[in-house]
C-alpha cells in the first residue's frame, strides 16, 4: 500500500521509463509555411505562474515562436471568469452562447481568427485540469468555425511511469480529429512536480524548439 500511495501521490520517479509520447521540433517553417501565424494559448494552471510547471512550459513555447515572427495571445483559463456548458443547444453550435463571460468575449474572437490553438494543462488525474476542460466543452458553440486549426498539446506531471499521459494524450487525439485538426506537437513533462525539476528537464527546451520551428 505505501509504494502504491506513493506512486499515485506523483513520486513514483522510480517506475518504468516515460512512454515516448513527445514529438520532435517540426522542420523548420514546416507548420506556418513560412507565415506568420496568429497563435491562441490557453493555460490552466491554479498556481501562480512562477510556481506552475505547466505555464513554465507554455512560457517557453512562446518564447519560441515570438523568436519565429509569430503573434501570441494568452488566455489564463484558471483566472478568468468562466462558465461550462449547459448542454442548452441555444448556439446551435455556432453561437454565440448564451454566456457573455470571458470566454465568448475575450477568448472565442481570438481562436476563430488564430491559425492554431496551443492546450495547457497540468495533469490532474490522468486528465485535463477542470479549467481547461471547460474551455474545450465551450469549442461547441463554434464547432464548425474552430475546424482545421493547427494545434498543440503541453502538460506537466509528477508521475514519470509510462502510461502517466496515456489518457490524456488519447483526449487529446480524439479531439484533434475531430476537430480535422493538424497536431504540431505534443511536450508531456513527467517528472516535473516542481517549478525547479520542470526548469532543469528537457521539456522546456523542447517546447521552445517546437515554437521557433512553426
Amino acid at each position: 500500500m505505501g509504494a502504491m500511495a506513493l506512486l499515485l501521490s506523483g513520486c513514483g520517479l522510480a517506475a518504468a521509463p516515460a512512454e515516448k509520447k513527445n514529438t520532435a521540433p517540426p522542420a523548420k517553417g514546416s507548420v506556418s509555411g513560412g507565415k506568420q501565424m496568429k497563435i491562441v494559448v490557453v493555460t490552466s494552471s491554479p498556481h501562480p505562474k512562477n510556481e506552475s510547471t505547466s505555464i513554465y512550459l507554455a512560457e517557453r513555447f512562446i518564447e519560441g515562436a515570438k523568436s519565429a515572427g509569430h503573434e501570441i495571445f494568452v488566455f489564463d483559463a484558471a483566472n478568468e471568469e468562466t462558465h461550462p456548458c449547459r448542454g442548452c443547444d441555444k448556439c446551435g453550435m455556432d453561437g454565440p452562447c448564451i454566456f457573455q463571460d470571458a470566454i465568448e468575449t475575450k477568448l472565442m474572437p481570438k481562436m476563430l481568427e488564430a491559425d492554431m490553438l496551443v492546450l495547457t494543462t497540468p495533469l490532474y488525474y490522468y486528465g485535463m485540469s477542470a479549467q481547461l476542460k471547460i474551455v474545450v466543452d465551450r469549442f461547441y458553440s463554434r464547432t464548425g468555425k474552430l475546424n482545421g486549426k493547427k494545434s498543440m498539446l503541453i502538460s506537466t506531471a509528477y508521475n514519470s511511469a509510462d502510461w502517466t499521459f496515456q489518457a490524456l494524450a488519447a483526449h487529446y487525439d480524439t479531439l484533434v480529429r475531430y476537430m480535422n485538426w493538424t497536431d504540431a506537437g505534443q511536450v508531456l513533462g513527467v517528472g516535473c512536480g516542481s517549478r525547479s525539476l520542470a526548469e532543469r528537464s528537457e521539456f522546456g527546451e523542447m517546447a521552445r524548439k517546437i515554437g521557433a520551428n512553426l
